[in-house]
């Protein structure tokens, strides 16, 4: 029933798409849909919030493993690197889900409550990457940690993500490669 409603929500978008044609699309009743998830923004939460995590598991964001060793990796730079990555295979699985959703929230209104939230979760991830560089003496010195959490959050924002790669052609690697490069100069004040 996701892998339905995710090929319709990103074919057709979120306006378009109804509980009638998920439950066509997925072979089930409409009853079935319904009963699972209640309603069509609650299984676009859902896709979110598996495709971001990219398992079922209900572990948070910055409890997985891999954030883990982003976030304790000694060399600032290393950090950096490994939460640009992070964040590029991340939005490689749920970037047009993303686009959905917040094109829901602005035409419609439909799905405004979750993309802020998924807003606000952004900005406590990034939050918690700009205090690890300040712990390890790596943040400018000019730079304070609410200006280093805006930069961060709008480098490794889904919303240029989309503009880069789905709408100018860049590849994800090209992507990563750039806001890295940006993290560092703008963060640390390093040159890449």
């Amino acid at each position: 029933m996701l892998e339905a409603a995710m090929s319709l929500f990103v074919e057709h978008g979120y306006g378009a798409t109804t509980i009638d044609s998920i439950a066509r699309e997925a072979k089930v009743a409409v009853q079935t849909i319904y009963f699972s998830f209640g309603s069509k923004q609650q299984i676009l939460k859902e896709l979110i919030d598996v495709h971001i995590a990219g398992d079922e598991d209900p572990v948070p964001t910055l409890e997985r493993p891999h954030v883990v060793e982003a976030l304790e990796a000694e060399d600032p730079r290393q950090q950096i690197r490994l939460q640009v990555r992070l964040t590029r295979e991340v939005y490689e699985r749920v970037g047009p889900l993303l686009e959905v959703l917040r094109n829901a929230a602005t035409t419609s209104g439909d799905g405004a409550e979750l993309w802020e939230a998924n807003k606000r979760q952004r900005q406590v991830v990034q939050r918690r990457f700009t205090e690890s560089l300040v712990a390890k003496k790596a943040l400018r010195e000019d730079l304070s940690v609410e200006r280093a959490v805006d930069i961060s959050y709008v480098l490794l924002g889904p919303e240029l993500f989309h503009l880069l790669v789905t709408e100018r052609g860049w590849t994800p690697e090209e992507w990563e490669q750039w806001v890295y490069e940006g993290h560092c100069h703008h963060l640390t004040g390093a040159q890449e």
